[in-house]
């Protein structure tokens, strides 16, 4: 096939979401030359999110529109190595997008920090406990970057999506009504928590009773009309549900659809390209610099786009098979436990206990942005874990998300799954009963990973991405802990009936979960256990930088939404302020 070189440019950012949309902007503010490439289509809000159209659950939730195309790229999936991979035909327990604005599109806004310790989890751990505490085969360890560091990044990104909550420790100085056991924070956050709902009362009140300290979701969808750093307007959110897995019909969802995209759309020095899918970053004769990259535009045409930086800020999955499919970093080997791309690949830990009543109603449909209430009480670093047998944390909390009308249904134990009985169940209790949420830490093993599947290929021909992961005996553990403290929490409330799954024996892709699928390039002191340096700059090509989800080296309590953003601020800093001065390796 012809391929087609263009003339070059400042830098190439693969990806539009979080991570892409904010570096772009940045290294655009800066005065560089930037093209940013999308592999999904472009998308006007004011036209496809409007209503009613927005609320369409059919048509965003269980028909995917503005998510990953699995007909054209996929992954594999086993549980271990030694089982076939098979090919994942149709989104369920995570969903990347697929559009200008990536999976953050149809996010759920749950913006909360890590706590502290989620960075240097190993050494603070090893320090408490001793090492006994983490199994032999765990691959968990510090980020080489710490929270004070990032903290005005934190910052930063509060202030570009909108953020609502209420501070709970300012320059380490508690505060009334915020999380005791967050980090400290520079200031207060840049709009107002949002107002507990009715399921929120009941569980602050029941948590209060039991000597935990509730406070409210910090939230990304807005809790006033608001301005942000880029000078863009964002609406109040109107609390009319379909907010996760759906775009926002009001623009009040922070995303790079309302923060950022339409800023970076007036740069005259930014061109968006959508529709153009990269399938590898070229590197020179010796393989230690990059020269751009190689995509497929929305004609099936092979494009070279030279450059002198190039930045992968797409999901953890792709920013992993890029660098596969380009020799970039030494592929993970599970075997002999060295290489790294595809190393510490994790996911979420998580599971509810569900409680219902006959004598109250809390108007469920009515919600959105992750209004909620939670406790941080059982967090990495909040409480001892001396003979618990396990490593990580939880928040544990009541979401009021909007219970949409296809998906949201629950019914207590007993109840058959089909058929007149179950119709008036499900119609005698939706009003009436909600959810208590665990949302836990995942850790990194030696036979969880990414890698190049050597049988399945995508619609252009190349390797799809295989998945080997599994539940391990220490998320088990702690999954039992979390959901006995849910019961415990439900109880206190009184309901007229309790009901929850079990602890899961084995990890399965069938059901949605959540779409916090993290590592495999992930960040770190030594080359020799990490893709890329605490900058995200690539150890062995370094005029590429990783940004992502990908660069955890395991999953913490909280969602990594906002972690994703503040490493995309302090990554373009580094970018613009010490490698664009002087190029080189900067560690």
């Amino acid at each position: 096939m012809t391929i087609t070189k263009l003339k070059p440019v400042d830098a190439i950012v693969v990806g539009t979401g979080v991570s892409g949309s904010i570096i772009a902007m940045e290294l655009a503010n800066a005065g560089l030359k930037v093209v940013g490439l999308e592999r999904g289509r472009m998308v006007d809000p004011q036209h496809e999110f409007a209503m009613p159209y927005a609320h369409d659950e059919l048509k965003f939730d269980r028909h995917s529109d503005i998510f990953q195309d699995l007909s054209r790229e996929t992954i594999t999936f086993r549980n271990k190595g030694s089982e076939t991979a098979l090919p994942m035909r149709e989104l369920g327990s995570f969903k990347p997008g697929e559009i200008v604005g990536g999976t953050a599109a149809h996010w759920g806004c749950h913006a909360r920090r890590f706590l502290p310790e989620e960075f240097n989890l190993r050494s603070a751990t090893e320090a408490k406990y001793g090492k006994g505490l983490f199994t032999e085969d765990c691959t968990s360890q510090d980020w080489g970057v710490t929270y004070d560091e990032l903290e005005p990044y934190y910052d930063q990104f509060e202030h570009i999506y909108g953020v609502g909550g209420k501070a709970g420790n300012i320059d380490g100085v508690k505060q009334p009504g915020g999380n005791p056991f967050e980090g400290a924070r520079s200031r207060e956050f840049p709009n107002p928590q949002t107002r507990r709902t009715p399921s929120g009362e009941l569980f602050a009140k029941a948590t209060e009773s039991l000597g935990y300290t509730p406070f409210q979701n910090p939230s990304a969808a807005q809790s006033q009309a608001y301005v942000n750093l880029y000078k863009q307007h964002l609406g109040e959110c109107l609390r009319g549900g379909f907010c996760g897995s759906h775009a926002c019909s009001q623009g009040a969802k922070g995303s790079p659809l309302s923060t950022v995209i339409p800023a970076l759309m007036k740069q005259e020095n930014y061109e968006l390209r959508p529709l153009c899918n990269v399938i590898k970053v070229n590197l020179d004769s010796d393989g230690k610099r990059a020269t751009g990259v190689t995509y497929i535009d929305a004609r099936g045409r092979m494009v070279e786009q030279p450059a002198d930086i190039v930045v992968l800020a797409t999901y953890t999955f792709n920013n992993n098979r890029l660098l596969l499919l380009s020799g970039i970093g030494k592929p993970y080997d599970p075997v002999s436990g060295t290489g790294v791309v595809g190393r510490n690949y994790s996911y979420q830990t998580g599971g509810k206990v569900s409680v219902f009543f006959d004598d109250q109603e809390f108007n469920p449909f009515i919600g959105g942005g992750m209004i909620g209430t939670c406790i941080d009480d059982f967090n990495q670093g909040s409480f001892d874990l001396s003979g618990l047998g396990f490593v990580g944390g939880s928040y544990i909390a009541v979401q009021s998300n909007g219970a949409t009308p296809i998906k949201s249904k629950l019914t207590p134990p007993g109840t058959p799954r089909w058929g007149s009985a179950w119709k008036k169940t499900t119609a005698q209790y939706y009003r009436s009963a909600f959810s208590i949420s665990y949302h836990a830490a995942c850790q990194s093993y030696r036979g969880h990973y990414l890698d190049l599947d050597p049988t399945y290929r995508d619609s252009n021909g190349l390797p799809l991405l295989r998945m080997t992961f599994d539940w391990h005996q220490n998320e088990q553990k702690m999954s039992a802990f979390m959901r006995e403290k849910c019961t415990e929490i439900a109880r206190a409330m009184n309901p007229s009936k309790i009901g929850g799954g079990s602890v899961p024996a084995k990890y399965t892709i069938v059901p949605y979960q959540s779409t916090h699928n993290i590592g495999g390039a992930v960040m770190g002191a030594d080359p020799a256990t990490s893709v890329v340096n605490k900058y995200l700059q690539s150890w062995d090509v370094n005029n590429v930088f990783v940004v992502g989800g990908s660069a955890f080296p395991q999953n913490a309590g909280n969602p990594p939404t906002e972690t994703i953003g503040t490493l995309a601020c302090w990554a373009a800093d580094g970018i613009k302020d010490i490698y664009v001065k002087k190029p080189g390796l900067m560690v």
